[in-house]
């Protein structure tokens, strides 16, 4: 049966899609801030979970939108849904049609609409810089999907009083988030990819807290890229876990093709915009800060 949320008294609730890694920083921070937020999820346990942690759950699929009709009206809005590999639905189901499903039921009924893309919208893999003006032509799926994902959020952005904003994330660490990779440190397994490219992060508290001010923000860019200060060569950030966790020094095997992240991708992200724009001050401005903070928490 699906749980539907009640429209709250007084203040508007806070809305988000995709309340896991990221989203779910975001929510308690919002429920520490004094918001009601409702978090969306298509699991009864999920809910139970979220209704234990003081949020107000609503179970409803993205990619049927007749489970989406009862919702409230809302103040602000997170759409940082991830992409479940065992759900049976495509990238371009849950990213483009689950998105449109959204939008449409929220026009004219949110007042600030954050949505999170990828800095996979990219295809540029000479190793320059890249920004929010730089050409989109991605080369991977999900690369396509978030792009097509970002036109359907700019159509829409007008219905919304505050305005929305794409948020286009780089590669998120933090705790818990290492352990695959520190495992084959660890074991001395070749890492697939080159050496050389180049990795953009950024540390999840700094993205829950980026998040936070894009929804807090008076005047918002329409696209904002959410890396940190330091761009990083692939050799070296391994280089630095490895050290961390007392691995040897990492191997490279750059004729394997890497199944996550950028898929082989070569760029680096400027995220002055973040900076200067959005005012972020980043807690972890590089992965020499924010992986011993991660492996710390983890």
């Amino acid at each position: 049966m699906t749980t539907q949320a009640a429209q709250p008294s007084g203040e508007l609730p806070y809305l988000i899609f995709g309340c896991g890694y990221l989203g779910n920083r975001v929510a308690q921070a919002w429920r520490d801030q004094g918001q009601r937020v409702i978090a969306v999820t298509r699991s009864q346990t999920r809910a139970d979970e979220f209704a234990a942690n003081g949020l107000i759950p609503f179970i409803a699929d993205i990619c049927d939108p007749a489970s989406l009709a009862a919702l409230p009206e809302v103040d602000r809005v997170l759409f940082a849904v991830g992409y479940d590999r065992g759900s049976g639905r495509s990238q371009e189901e849950v990213f483009v049609q689950g998105l449109r499903h959204v939008l449409d039921q929220l026009r004219g009924r949110c007042r600030r609409f954050v949505s999170i893309s990828s800095t996979s919208v990219y295809g540029q893999s000479d190793g320059g810089w890249v920004d929010e003006s730089s050409v989109c032509q991605p080369t991977q799926p999900g690369g396509m999907c978030c792009l097509a994902g970002e036109h359907l959020v700019r159509e829409a952005a007008a219905t919304f009083s505050d305005g929305a904003t794409i948020l286009r994330f780089a590669g998120i660490y933090g705790p818990n988030r290492l352990l695959s990779r520190i495992a084959d440190l660890q074991a001395g397994r070749p890492l697939p990819g080159d050496s050389l490219a180049w990795l953009n992060l950024i540390h999840v508290d700094d993205g829950a807290a980026t998040v936070i001010a894009a929804a807090d923000a008076s005047h918002i860019p329409p696209v904002v890229l959410v890396a940190d200060d330091l761009p990083v060569q692939r050799g070296d950030y391994y280089a630095q876990l490895a050290e961390l966790v007392g691995a040897p020094r990492p191997q490279f095997d750059p004729t394997e093709q890497r199944s996550r992240g950028s898929g082989g991708l070569n760029k680096r992200c400027s995220n002055r915009v973040l900076r200067e724009q959005l005012g972020v001050r980043l807690r972890y401005p590089s992965y020499e800060a924010g992986l011993p903070a991660a492996l710390s928490a983890s």
